[in-house]
C-alpha cells in the first residue's frame, strides 16, 4: 500500500512515519520551499502530544530543540496570579511538555522522516484530490498527477483535501484574535519569570504571553482582540510599526511585556488566528483527513499539533488493523470525531475569554480564578492531556 500525503508541517512528516511503523508506504508532497527559512512563532506540545512523539520514535530525535514546559501561570492586568494550570502529566523520565519554534520542529520532523527513507517533494502545490474504486490521486499546480492507494490531506485549516472529500465543507472560522510572536534575546528579564512555565496574562487590551528559555532568551506572543489583519494591512504595516502597538497595548498592565516587546524582535505579526469547530464529512472513498485540515482549534487551547500527532498514530492503527482504506477511515473517525470537537470547543471558550471589554474583566477574573482553581485541584483537564496513543504491537505511554 502506498499513501500521498498532501502537506509538510507537523501532520504530515508524523503521519508518513507512523504509516511507515506499520509497513505502510507514503509520499509527503508539501507546497513549502525545501528552506521556508525560520517563519512563524513558539507553541506548546503538550504530555498527550509528547507521547504521540514517543510512539513513532521521534521524540528523542527533536527534544533538544523544544523548552521543557510543565505548567501556565495565568495572570490578570494588575499582575495578581489567578491561577496555576498543568499541561499533563511527567514521563517517567520527568517530561511533561515541550514548547518548540513551529518551523524547527516541521523541519526536523520532515529530515528524521526522509532519514527512515520516505520521499518528501517540497514546492510542490497541490490543487485537487480524486478518488477512485482501486486508488486516489492529486494534481498538482504543474499538471502533473500522482496517484497512490490512498491520499491523506495533511493540508491544514484551508485544505485542499477537504474540499474534495465534501465539496460544501465548512470553512475557517475567525477567532476574534490576531497574533503576534517575537523573541527577546540574553535578557535579565528572564530572571523575572518561572523557569519551565509560560506566564500568560489576561491585559486590558490584549493577551501575552512569555515563556524563559535556558539560554537566557524569553520567548513571547500577544493575542490581540481586533477585526482580521487584511493583506494590504499586513503588507503595508513595517515590524516596527507593529511593535510600538504591542508595546502601546502592553503599558496598561503590570509585568514585564512592555519592556520585553520593547527590547524584543517581532517575527509573526498579524496572523489572523481561526478555528474549524465541525467538519461533517471526515473522508471519502480513498480521501481521508487529519490534523488541522478536519479539526482545527484555536490557538488558545494549546493543542493543534499535539491533537495532529495523536491523529498520525491512531490513523496509521486503523490502517494497519481494516481491510481497506475506506474501513480505516471510518474507524479513525469513529476514534477520534468526538476527542477533537471537544478540544475544538475548548478552545474556543479559552478565546472569548481573552476578549472581554472593560466591565467583562473583572468578572472574567473572578470566573477565571474558580477555574483555574478547579482544574488545580480536580484535575478537570487530564482528559485532554493524559490520553495516550500507541501504534499496533507497543504499549501506550501511560502517565508516571
Amino acid at each position: 500500500m502506498r499513501a500521498v500525503i498532501v502537506g509538510g508541517g507537523i501532520a504530515g512528516p508524523a503521519t508518513a512515519m507512523a504509516l511507515r511503523a506499520v509497513g505502510i508506504d507514503s509520499l509527503v508532497v508539501d507546497a513549502n520551499p525545501a528552506d521556508r527559512g525560520e517563519v512563524g512563532s513558539w507553541f506548546t506540545v503538550a504530555a498527550n502530544g509528547v507521547a504521540a512523539l514517543a510512539a513513532i520514535d521521534a521524540l528523542e530525535q527533536v527534544r533538544g530543540l523544544g523548552v521543557p514546559t510543565d505548567r501556565n501561570v495565568m495572570v490578570s492586568a494588575s499582575g495578581r496570579t489567578l491561577g496555576t494550570v498543568p499541561l499533563g502529566s511527567a514521563r517517567p523520565d520527568g517530561t511533561v511538555a515541550l514548547s518548540f519554534h513551529r518551523t524547527r520542529l516541521a523541519a526536523a520532523l520532515t529530515d528524521l522522516a526522509r532519514r527512515r527513507g520516505i520521499e518528501v517533494r517540497t514546492g510542490a502545490r497541490v490543487t485537487g484530490a480524486a478518488t477512485g474504486d482501486r486508488g486516489a490521486r492529486v494534481t498538482l499546480d504543474s499538471g502533473e498527477v500522482i496517484a497512490g492507494d490512498l491520499v491523506i490531506g495533511a493540508d491544514g485549516i484551508n485544505s485542499v483535501v477537504r474540499a474534495a472529500v465534501d465539496p460544501r465543507a465548512p470553512e475557517r472560522r475567525y477567532t476574534g484574535l490576531a497574533n503576534f510572536g517575537g523573541v527577546t534575546e540574553h535578557t535579565p528579564l528572564a530572571a523575572a519569570l518561572d523557569p519551565g512555565a509560560w506566564r500568560l496574562v489576561f491585559g486590558r487590551r490584549a493577551f501575552f504571553g512569555a515563556l524563559p528559555t535556558p539560554s537566557g532568551d524569553v520567548v513571547w506572543f500577544a493575542n490581540v482582540p481586533r477585526p482580521p489583519v487584511s493583506r494590504q494591512e499586513r503588507a503595508g504595516t513595517p515590524l516596527e510599526a507593529w511593535r510600538r502597538t504591542l508595546v502601546d497595548l502592553a503599558a496598561a498592565d503590570a509585568g514585564p511585556f512592555r519592556d520585553l516587546i520593547a527590547a524584543g524582535r517581532l517575527d509573526l505579526a498579524g496572523d489572523n488566528t481561526f478555528d474549524l469547530p465541525h467538519v461533517p464529512v471526515w473522508h471519502r472513498g480513498r480521501l481521508g483527513l487529519v490534523g488541522d485540515a478536519i479539526h482545527a482549534p484555536a490557538p488558545s487551547s494549546g493543542q493543534g499539533a499535539s491533537m495532529a500527532l495523536e491523529d498520525a498514530v491512531v490513523l496509521a492503527s486503523c490502517l494497519h488493523a481494516a481491510a481497506t482504506p475506506e474501513a480505516a477511515f471510518a474507524a479513525f473517525e469513529g476514534r477520534r470525531r468526538e476527542r477533537a470537537e471537544g478540544i475544538v470547543a475548548e478552545g474556543a471558550r479559552s478565546s472569548g475569554f481573552k476578549t472581554a471589554g472593560p466591565v467583562g474583566r473583572v468578572i472574567r477574573d473572578a470566573v477565571l480564578r474558580a477555574v483555574f482553581h478547579r482544574i488545580a485541584a480536580r484535575r478537570t483537564q487530564a482528559w485532554i492531556t493524559d490520553h495516550r496513543v500507541a501504534l499496533p504491537g507497543l504499549q501506550a505511554d501511560r502517565p508516571a
